[in-house]
């Protein structure tokens, strides 16, 4: 899946999270127990479950990686649970007890959108502070607008909820994937074999001093997988310096870029690489 399309899978993923986020705490309510604020913290804990449980699930699902779906989708919902008590509580204690206004809840949202942009990021490969700005930018973007829907929609609060939350979850989407997407350094573009238009983002792993990661088919033994029985569960090794990465084969097939068989090699944009029935173009952007 192209760049471009990841943001837009991510868009999607992050609305379906809050319309079904919606759909939950529509049939909860509010009054779990007495304390008003710990209601808050419950229904916000369930809507971050939820919507950081498909926006976790994204780069998996994209990828055809299920493992690494089904890791990230868990990590993120219970970063999502953080992120919805502590976001929702805070906004309405600014709306409330400092007198803080709507402004108050949409800083309680980019809040909420900043810590599920923090969970993506530690297990996604680009650095955390990219979807950590791009969760703030959404949650940001996405409170300001249910807010304002919510005076829209004041005598139908339902529908207003529920717009308002598929905006939510879609910008929070949205938001996480273009600022990574827009600032990435060094990506990976499959252009044949089944992950055919895919795109693997490096940045993290550019770093001086990262552990090196893995290509080959395997979900258990590579971070890089690609679904080719001519690959090996550990085909390659991906290493940065900080400013480039050097390959090294590490399977009998054999790794070859632009048609040459290698043993290590530092790659440079451009560079084809192949593996068993799949090709890949090495992009680098300075």
């Amino acid at each position: 899946m192209s760049r471009n399309m990841r943001t837009y899978y991510y868009a999607i993923l992050g609305a379906i999270g809050g319309l079904l986020a919606w759909q939950l705490s529509n049939y909860l309510g509010l009054s779990f127990t007495g304390a008003f604020y710990i209601n808050v913290a419950i229904v916000g804990a369930l809507v971050g479950l939820i919507v950081g449980l498909f926006i976790g699930i994204a780069e998996g699902l994209l990828t055809r990686n299920w493992f690494q779906a089904l890791k990230s989708g868990l990590f993120s919902a219970l970063a999502g649970i953080l992120a919805g008590a502590v976001g929702l509580t805070v906004g309405e204690f600014l709306f409330e007890a400092v007198g803080a206004g709507e402004i108050g809840r949409t800083l309680g949202w980019a809040l909420f959108g900043l810590l599920i942009g923090l969970a993506e990021g530690m297990l996604g490969r680009t650095e955390v502070w990219k979807p950590a700005v791009g969760g703030l930018i959404g949650g940001a973007v996405g409170g300001l607008l249910l807010e304002l829907i919510g005076v829209r929609f004041a005598a139908d609060v339902v529908t207003g909820k529920a717009i308002g939350l598929v905006l939510m979850g879609a910008l929070v989407g949205l938001f996480i994937s273009l600022i990574a997407v827009a600032l990435s350094r060094a990506w990976l573009e499959v252009t044949s074999g089944k992950l055919k238009g895919t795109e693997f983002m490096l940045d993290k792993f550019m770093h001086k001093g990262f552990p090196s990661i893995a290509i080959g088919s395997s979900p258990l033994k590579s971070e890089i997988v690609l679904p080719d029985p001519d690959i090996a569960p550990q085909h390659a090794m991906l290493s940065g310096n900080g400013l480039a990465f050097s390959l090294k084969d590490m399977s009998l097939a054999g790794t070859y870029i632009n048609g040459k068989k290698i043993e290590q090699i530092q790659l440079t944009n451009g560079q084809k690489i192949r593996m068993g029935n799949t090709e890949m173009v090495y992009h680098e952007k300075r």
